[in-house]
C-alpha cells in the first residue's frame, strides 16, 4: 500500500472465485434442461420398452419399423445419460450431436413412411414425423437445438 492510497478494506485481497455455475435456464436441473431430461427420460423408458416388446415377440412382422424404434430407443437413452451428465467434457457437444442423429432420423423415417408405407406394416416412434407421440419426436431435437445454440457454444 502506498500512503497516497489509503487501504481499504479487502481492497487488495484476493476475491474468491465465484463457482461455476450455468447461467439460469442453462443446465438440465433448470428451466427448459430440466424439461428436456424428463421427456428424454420418458422417451428413453417407453422406447426401449417399446421396441424389446417388438423385438422378442414380433420381430418377423415389421423388422424394419421394429429395428428403427429400438434405433430412437438407443437415441433417446443416450441423450437421457448426456443430459444427466451436464457439465462433463464433452456432454454438451455430444447431446449436440445426437440431436442431429435423431432430427435427421426423424426426417428420414418420416418422409420414408409417407412415402413407402409399405416398408412399415407397423409403425416406429418416428413414423409420421412421430405424429403417434403429438410430433414431439421431432420437435424435441429441434427445441434442444436452439437451447444448446442459445446457451452457449457447442
Amino acid at each position: 500500500m502506498s500512503p497516497d492510497h489509503p487501504a481499504r478494506p479487502g481492497a487488495d485481497a484476493p476475491s474468491a472465485a465465484a463457482p461455476a455455475t450455468d447461467p439460469p435456464g442453462t443446465a438440465p436441473g433448470s428451466g427448459p434442461g430440466r424439461a428436456f431430461t424428463l421427456l428424454y427420460g420418458v422417451f428413453a423408458v417407453g422406447a426401449s420398452s417399446r421396441s424389446a416388446h417388438q423385438l422378442l415377440t414380433r420381430a418377423a412382422e415389421a423388422p424394419l419399423a421394429y429395428t428403427l424404434s429400438a434405433l430412437a430407443a438407443l437415441v433417446y437413452v443416450v441423450a437421457f445419460v448426456l443430459l444427466l451428465r451436464w457439465g462433463h467434457p464433452g456432454s454438451r457437444e455430444a447431446l449436440r450431436v445426437v440431436c442431429l442423429i435423431e432430427l435427421t432420423g426423424v426426417i428420414v423415417v418420416g418422409t420414408l413412411s409417407l412415402l413407402a408405407s409399405g416398408w412399415f406394416p407397423d409403425a416406429t416412434v418416428w413414423s409420421y414425423y412421430g405424429a403417434g407421440y403429438l410430433l414431439i419426436p421431432v420437435v424435441l431435437p429441434v427445441l434442444v437445438l436452439r437451447w444448446l445454440r442459445r446457451t452457449g457454444s457447442a
